[in-house]
């Protein structure tokens, strides 16, 4: 521990192999946790945590020297480490860190209902307006269960949704509902993705993922963060047709009516 503390960096915090292998499953479903059920988790890899607890969910090495995997940390306290199954650990770990992120997105909804009613009350500001939370309440009523599950697919905003849910009130049924799908997808995708697409390439080309880690973290920033870019962009593109468009019948109205 103290050897560890010596050696500590902040910038370990942003390094997903870290977590791995100085604090094993436990250490990883606490990040899970804590990325969406505490408010300053936003900082946390989710996703590339994920992808390469895929790969070391069976077994951590290779050979006559590799050692069991994250699920086996488990498996002993219930003296059943004996099971050495790649599906088994793969379902089991799918299970826990689905259970924490789903407890995690709860404690945010619920952190969320104790401040929301307080909030429409808080004196407007240039940072808060009241129609802000009208606006997002109109939003989550509409578009609720798709933005909950969409946004645990999205470093940053997935800490924040469950809050934001809970704030203008969402209905606690759908929310409840639409959390339990997003978060056994968002793992399911990201664990199983992680663990036999290393199992691949290691099989067809030797190449090894955990040797070059840098092409995990820009690959999952860019399939996460191009969607909503493409997104972001296509909305201003609309809003400067709308409003081209609107200017173009104000002009004929216009021209209407000064030939009548």
């Amino acid at each position: 521990m103290i050897e560890l503390l010596s050696s500590f960096s902040w910038t370990d915090l942003l390094q997903p192999q870290w977590y791995i292998e100085n604090g094993g499953l436990w250490l990883l479903l606490f990040v899970v946790f804590a990325e969406t059920g505490l408010f300053a988790g936003f900082f946390l890899p989710g996703d590339t945590l994920l992808f390469i607890a895929g790969i070391y969910a069976h077994k951590i090495g290779e050979g006559v020297t590799a050692e069991p995997g994250l699920t086996y940390q488990f498996l002993k306290l219930f003296n059943l480490g004996h099971i050495q199954n790649e599906w088994v650990d793969l379902i089991v770990l799918w299970a826990l860190i689905s259970f924490c992120g789903i407890i995690g997105n709860m404690v945010g909804y619920w952190t969320g209902r104790k401040v929301g009613p307080a909030m429409y009350h808080w004196k407007e500001n240039f940072f808060f307006k009241r129609r802000y939370l009208e606006q997002a309440h109109d939003f989550y009523e509409k578009h609720g269960g798709g933005a909950i599950i969409v946004a645990r697919f999205l470093p940053f905003i997935r800490t924040f949704a469950p809050i934001i849910a809970g704030i203008v009130g969402m209905n606690r049924a759908k929310f409840t509902f639409y959390n339990v799908v997003g978060c056994i997808a968002w793992v399911f995708s990201m664990l199983f993705a992680g663990h036999f697409l290393q199992k691949w390439l290691m099989s067809a080309f030797q190449f090894d993922l955990k040797q070059h880690l840098e092409y995990i973290v820009l690959g999952i920033v860019v399939v996460t963060t191009a969607p909503v870019i493409l997104k972001l962009m296509s909305g201003k593109k609309k809003a400067k047709e709308k409003e081209a468009a609107a200017a173009a019948k104000k002009a004929l109205d216009a021209t209407a009516e000064g030939t009548e």
